[in-house]
């Protein structure tokens, strides 16, 4: 067999470097299929149920572009004008993809979408490969984006949103009340009361992509990181990956505590649940100070 000549083993060693550096090997994509694989194992994204999106670095964009397509996608508008998010470019899952095929074909399952010099529209720059577009959600992605980025002097750039049996189940049991809510979450799992000392919030019933839905999430996020969707989902915002997944998590296995207590306790006087003292001995451990409103 013919040993390789030095210009040939370059050859091979130049790819490698550019398959190495193409979008679909960077860590943060890597990172974001590996969230979306680990949410489907959690059973939290049936069918094509569950989207996901992350508003790059400009450092992560600045090295990404030169794989943009060279025919970016027309402009689309998003029917609200968002503050701070001018220009910004966004990993998101692609509308009807499912969360278990995104480690597999990651440029199919996600793309690059860019704001924008006005904040009111977006173009698809990667990915969605197939003809595929943004999730039907982007819109309430994009304002909760602003409204987080806002709050959390720019730190958070992770929204999630997905179908946690539990937490759904939680919110008709307790008439989607965000007092009662954040109540049973603090009282059912000590770190509950770390991860979300402001509680969580509730929506009212409306229709999933709407700016409605988009809207009165973005008010409830101006003071909570996590919001339920009645009958629908949670959705949550956090700094990276590893929280938003931990978040979400911690939502439903407090819920979960929650509805396993009560059937248990059924007939009797309920669940042994901590005083109002108590959770304000947790929180004052951990360091945080508990939404009051959902306190007595």
């Amino acid at each position: 067999m013919e040993t390789p000549s030095i210009f040939d083993r370059g050859i091979e060693k130049v790819k490698n470097v550019v398959s190495e550096a193409s979008v679909e090997q960077r860590g943060f994509i890597k990172a974001i299929a590996r969230t979306c694989y680990d949410g489907w194992l959690q059973g939290w994204h049936e069918g094509n149920g569950g989207n996901l999106s992350y508003r790059m670095t400009p450092e992560e964009t600045s090295a990404c572009r030169s794989y943009f397509s060279e025919t970016v996608g027309e402009w689309v508008g998003l029917g609200v004008r968002a503050v701070g998010l001018q220009n910004e470019c966004f990993v998101v899952t692609a509308q009807g993809a499912q969360f278990r095929n995104v480690m597999l074909d990651p440029a199919s399952c996600l793309g690059i979408v860019e704001v924008n010099p006005t904040g009111d529209a977006y173009r698809n720059v990667w990915g969605f490969k197939g003809g595929g577009q943004p999730t039907s959600e982007f819109t309430s992605h994009f304002i909760n984006h602003s409204v987080r980025k806002a709050v959390t002097n720019g730190s958070c750039r992770i929204v999630y949103h997905a179908h946690p049996t539990s937490a759904i189940a939680l919110g008709s049991v307790l008439q989607n009340d965000s007092k009662k809510l954040s109540r049973a979450l603090w009282q059912s799992l000590a770190e509950s009361i770390l991860l979300l000392p402001e509680g969580i919030g509730a929506t009212k019933r409306l229709a999933p992509g709407s700016i409605e839905l988009a809207g009165a999430t973005s008010e409830l996020m101006e003071k909570t990181s996590s919001v339920l969707w009645p009958h629908h989902g949670v959705i949550c915002s956090a700094n990276d990956l590893d929280s938003a997944l931990g978040l979400m998590h911690t939502i439903e296995k407090a819920s979960a505590i929650y509805l396993q207590a009560a059937a248990a306790k059924r007939g009797a006087s309920g669940p042994d649940m901590p005083t109002d003292a108590d959770l304000r001995s947790v929180a004052e451990a951990f360091g945080v100070t508990l939404e009051e409103k959902y306190l007595g």
